[in-house]
């Protein structure tokens, strides 16, 4: 028993125990890990803006409540086009010498996770907009608003950028402008993407897929899914439009009634989800939601046919062969 009485022999035997145990369970299988993957060829590393961006999200406790990894089950197919892996991680290295803030995996999916946030809603004038108030444009949303991030100017000087939002909340007069921290964090969000594969490369399959249902519409032939435009229109388009389709009046505009959704040619449409538009300067900026995303004929259609038959519009439907057409030329157009 005098092992127990000589604290000598005690503590440094639980010492070097626990060096021994940390050395085994921590720095061998990290070195291991660090030897066996590597980024994959797409993927980009962080701008300089994007990485004071990444400081801002974690000193304002972003990673409590969002995730970056995308699980291997279906319902996480809203996140990701793929199950993530380890490679996604790779390129990830410490903050600085006393900072290991390097993945940002997160724990809870109190907000929806972030892998790839900057392919859904890559637009800086959504996201900032949701960081001054987010229930301007969800209104259920229980995410805290960060209006210190902003400042408020009655007169704006040259490169200021100034956010647009509904006039309900102007509270102090003047307008809004984003601060350089505003602008660093929607730099990270940006550049939330999640790598393509190498080609030739197969990603591995979501389990616990789903049963698919089957039909037959104007362009959709049997035994093909039928996308459903509703969903669809959530995912891609209800955060600005917003359920109803009104928009928000000095931010982004409304579909009911408008002369582009009804429109029987649906060729300026189309263009507009798959390449963007940002030609009115009351509006903000919309993105390429259907290039970013990767929407095909039949989804676009899907999402056209929701919102040309809601809130009132009471257009006809368009069918996937008459979009094909109008992406192709888009494409034809794109490689000349």
């Amino acid at each position: 028993m005098d092992f127990f009485d000589n604290h000598n022999r005690l503590f440094g035997t639980a010492t070097l125990f626990f060096v021994v145990l940390t050395i085994f369970v921590a720095i061998l299988p990290a070195v291991h890990n660090q030897r066996n993957n590597a980024p994959l060829p797409s993927a980009r590393p962080l701008s300089e803006e994007a990485t004071r961006g990444k400081a801002v999200f974690i000193a304002n406790g972003c990673v409590a409540c969002h995730t970056q990894q995308v699980r291997n089950v279906d319902m996480d197919k809203a996140w990701g086009t793929r199950p993530s892996m380890s490679a996604d991680y790779a390129g990830i290295f410490r903050t600085d010498f006393w900072r290991n803030t390097a993945t940002l995996m997160g724990t809870e999916r109190t907000g929806p996770d972030l892998t790839s946030v900057g392919t859904r809603q890559p637009g800086a004038d959504w996201n900032l907009v949701h960081l001054y108030n987010p229930r301007i444009v969800v209104k259920e949303s229980i995410m805290p608003a960060y209006p210190w991030l902003f400042e408020i100017k009655k007169e704006t000087s040259e490169g200021d950028v100034v956010i647009n939002v509904p006039e309900g909340f102007l509270h102090y007069g003047g307008k809004i402008v984003a601060g350089k921290d505003a602008l660093d964090l929607v730099a990270y969000l940006q550049s939330l993407q999640q790598a393509s594969l190498p080609d030739g490369t197969e990603a591995a399959s979501f389990l616990y897929k789903r049963e698919k249902k089957t039909a037959v519409n104007e362009g959709v032939t049997a035994g093909e899914e039928e996308p459903d435009g509703a969903s669809l229109y959530t995912a891609h388009c209800q955060s600005c439009h917003q359920p109803d389709g009104m928009g928000l009046p000095g931010a982004f505009p409304p579909l009911k009634g408008s002369d582009i959704v009804l429109n029987d040619n649906p060729d300026t449409f189309v263009r507009i989800i798959m390449q963007g538009y940002d030609a009115r300067a009351e509006y903000g900026f919309m993105p390429a939601v259907g290039d970013n995303a990767g929407l095909s004929a039949a989804e676009v259609a899907a999402i056209m046919n929701h919102e040309r038959t809601n809130w009132g519009n009471d257009a006809k439907k368009i069918s996937t062969s008459e979009v094909q057409t109008i992406l192709d030329a888009i494409k034809a157009m794109s490689v000349q």
